[in-house]
């Protein structure tokens, strides 16, 4: 009876035991085997990151090949300036030359926020552990907003000028001088079509 008892509590424990084992592969394979991967991390520098957090997804070419580490921020005396530095991880097969192009990109319009690296052309000073790049700074949104507030009050200038008859293209439109010189133009020249002739041979 003990026997049978501890046979059963064997195949319970033994199912227990593979039944955890297929749970850690398959969290590993959801994280993509980030804790088996070996690679090496560096720094980049920006002035703003546009709510870019630990655990973004960095890019390389366009591959996801790592992710960030750590976000401090520090502030220089020499400068007066704030700047953020971002401690990424990347994998080992990974070659970064030294003067790679880093910004932060958006996946979509207002989607998730990653780090962008596009590979320079300086593979004989490749990226090391520890170094820094320096990262181009994304425009903030308020910007943006004022940039397009800008162009339409141009815009909207523009059409006023034009409603009321100013401007050269406001004259092209609304001036019936200028039609009736262009029109009478075109019909002296389908009168006498070989005045076109003599000017060709005036210019050359």
């Amino acid at each position: 009876m003990i026997f049978g008892k501890t046979k059963l509590e064997l195949k319970v424990g033994t199912f227990v035991f593979i039944g955890l084992i297929i749970l850690v592969v398959f969290v590993l394979s959801i994280g993509g085997f980030k804790t088996w991967s070996s690679g090496y991390r560096f720094n980049i520098i920006f002035q703003f990151i546009n709510g870019v957090k630990v655990g973004a997804p960095v890019r390389f070419a366009g591959v996801d090949v790592g992710e960030v580490k750590k976000i401090n921020l520090r502030f220089i005396p020499e400068q007066s300036q704030t700047e953020v530095c971002l401690e990424v991880w990347v994998r080992d097969f990974v070659r970064v030359p030294g003067d790679s192009m880093v910004w932060v990109n958006t996946l979509g319009l207002l989607g998730e926020k990653y780090i962008e690296i596009i590979p320079g052309q300086d593979y004989v000073n490749l990226l090391k552990a520890g170094q820094t790049l320096v990262g181009i700074d994304p425009v903030p949104t308020h910007d943006l907003f004022s940039k397009a507030e800008s162009i339409m009050g141009n815009l909207d200038s523009g059409i006023s000028k034009i409603m009321n008859q100013e401007g050269s293209l406001g004259k092209l439109l609304y001036d019936d001088t200028i039609y009736n010189e262009l029109e009478a133009l075109v019909a002296d020249v389908r009168k006498h079509p070989w005045k076109l002739l003599i000017k060709t041979k005036e210019k050359k």
